[in-house]
């Protein structure tokens, strides 16, 4: 509570002043509260940018084949499982390119009921390559494969020759697989690397 003292004026008015005390508690209180709502804030952005570094430094760690965000798969049973399986000459590599790595591997039925078969990787420029096969159309195969897909010319590879396609993301090297079946090697891997790719397959 506080406490009033009063005095009087040259004419006898009396005069009212607020406790000293009063007003120096009242101040210390308002800078107590100010003080605590800056802790509070100051941990909340401490708190958040700890956050920041540390899921930084999460995706920041590479797999320990020093390949940020690359994880290798092995492939070499499912590739032998699915030759014996499918209704066309399956493909994979024997032996990958230098610095390329297997990271998915597939072979199912699609909603079409078609076998497809699937082999991806991450190359050894880091882009993404893959094998697609299936019995479908050729057309629906490549349409599936590479959106947007236009013929760009052709290539030779080992003596085959590859049809070439560019998407709109997507490029790939195309070519019957049989008399059933369509292979597609596709990514955004260059035509040069998706030639390496058809050069392992066996």
């Amino acid at each position: 509570m506080s406490v009033a003292h009063s005095s009087r004026t040259a004419a006898g008015l009396p005069v009212h002043r607020r406790s000293v005390s009063a007003a120096y508690h009242g101040r210390v209180a308002g800078n107590s509260s100010k003080r605590g709502r800056q802790t509070v804030r100051d941990m909340v952005l401490s708190m958040a940018a700890v956050g920041v570094v540390v899921t930084v430094a999460y995706f920041s760690i590479p797999s320990a084949d020093g390949n940020s965000g690359v994880h290798p798969v092995p492939y070499q049973a499912e590739l032998a499982s699915a030759k014996r399986a499918a209704p066309y000459p399956l493909l994979g590599p024997q032996t990958l390119p230098a610095g390329w790595q297997a990271t998915s591997v597939t072979y199912s039925a699609n909603d079409k009921g078609h076998a497809v078969w699937h082999l991806g990787f991450s190359t050894a420029s880091g882009q993404y390559a893959a094998i697609e096969q299936s019995d479908g159309k050729a057309d629906e195969v490549v349409a599936r494969n590479v959106p947007g897909g236009k013929p760009d010319g052709s290539s030779t590879v080992a003596g085959q020759d590859w049809q070439r396609v560019q998407g709109e993301r997507y490029r790939a090297l195309t070519r019957p697989a049989g008399s059933t079946g369509t292979t597609v090697l596709t990514g955004t891997a260059s035509y040069e690397e998706l030639a390496q790719l058809a050069e392992s397959l066996k």
